[in-house]
């Protein structure tokens, strides 16, 4: 008989699904930053609806590509110094599963 696995380890085991660990300040940026996106998502729909040159559009896609580069950095950041940190220092299976899910990441963000 095998043991049990344990439940993956996340950040959002909290009764009302927040990350246990979400620092205030990250939130606040983290939003800030994605309402900031949000607004120059909707300026390249204005860009195409007004037949901009392509290269303009171009330069604010990668803008936008940026930008939202940006707020995954900070989110893992976030994850590994608070998240990860606590689910290593458990060590056994959530430490494993935590490992798993790292590398994971990791390579989804390389790409």
């Amino acid at each position: 008989m095998t043991a049990p696995t344990p439940p993956p380890p996340t950040c959002h085991t909290a009764p009302v699904g927040h990350g246990l660990s979400a620092d205030p300040e990250v939130k606040a940026r983290t939003l800030a930053r994605l309402r900031r996106i949000e607004g120059q998502a909707r300026g390249l729909q204005r860009m195409v609806e007004e037949e901009r040159a392509c290269a303009e559009v171009l330069t604010q896609i990668a803008s936008v590509h940026e930008a939202l580069r940006a707020v995954g950095r900070e989110l893992l950041r976030n994850h590994l110094k608070h998240c990860a940190t606590n689910a290593l220092s458990e060590g056994g299976p959530v430490a494993d599963a935590m490992c798993d899910e790292l590398v994971d990441l990791m390579y989804r963000h390389v790409r």
